[in-house]
């Protein structure tokens, strides 16, 4: 299985790794691949790809979209919209605005009736769009280990065999994952990066991970 990552920065490169230790093919998106971090990851990294947003897109049969929520139309017009077409997109993605939290707060550019995912999967109706990974930090996106147990990933998405497919993934990634229904459940997925941010700003904690208990 191919897996194209669409963004360069610590979510995708960890995203990327994450894949390729499980044998998947993996090529990183970017369009800095002249920079620095980009040239090491390269050099640290020699198994997995690098190429632009429109070759990663085209080469991938999953693709991870993990961007800055600012910059997800123009990564989408540069990998080229017929390229998602089909294939399952796990969307990392938050609505972050571009403003200071507020006591540890966060900022968002969206409102509560409508997400940054439902506006993705409006602009590619073809793509089997799934929300995963927003709401944790980059270091435990893979094989978190916590002393109570596997943490919970809240995800949610229309196709069901999409969600399948990611539970899949998820379950090897070391979490257990909550399928909270179809891409209207991301208005309440996408603001649990801002309740996981606060204890960062406010405590400089960032280890942490959501769990949901069952009675």
């Amino acid at each position: 299985m191919k897996a194209g990552i669409l963004g360069s920065g610590a979510v995708g490169q960890v995203l990327a790794r994450a894949f390729y230790a499980e044998g998947y093919e993996v090529q990183l998106g970017t369009d800095h691949a002249g920079k620095e971090k980009i040239v090491q990851f390269k050099t640290d990294n020699p198994g997995i790809r690098v190429g632009s947003f429109k070759e990663t897109a085209a080469f991938a049969e999953i693709l991870v979209l993990a961007v800055a929520g600012a910059a997800v139309d123009e990564v989408i017009a540069s990998a080229v919209k017929s390229n998602f077409a089909n294939k399952v997109v796990i969307d990392t993605t938050n609505p972050i605005a571009a403003a200071p939290p507020v006591n540890g707060v966060l900022k968002y550019f969206t409102s509560m009736d409508e997400s940054l995912m439902e506006k993705i999967q409006r602009q590619l109706p073809e793509a089997k769009l799934i929300k995963a990974f927003n709401s944790v930090g980059n270091a435990a996106m893979y094989k978190p280990v916590y002393k109570d147990g596997k943490p919970s990933m809240f995800i949610c998405g229309n196709d069901e065999a999409a969600k399948k497919t990611v539970t899949g993934i998820l379950a090897v990634f070391g979490w257990e994952t909550e399928d909270m229904g179809k891409v209207e459940a991301a208005r309440a997925i996408e603001p649990l990066c801002m309740l996981w941010c606060i204890p960062g700003f406010l405590n400089n904690q960032w280890t942490h991970a959501f769990k949901l208990l069952k009675a």
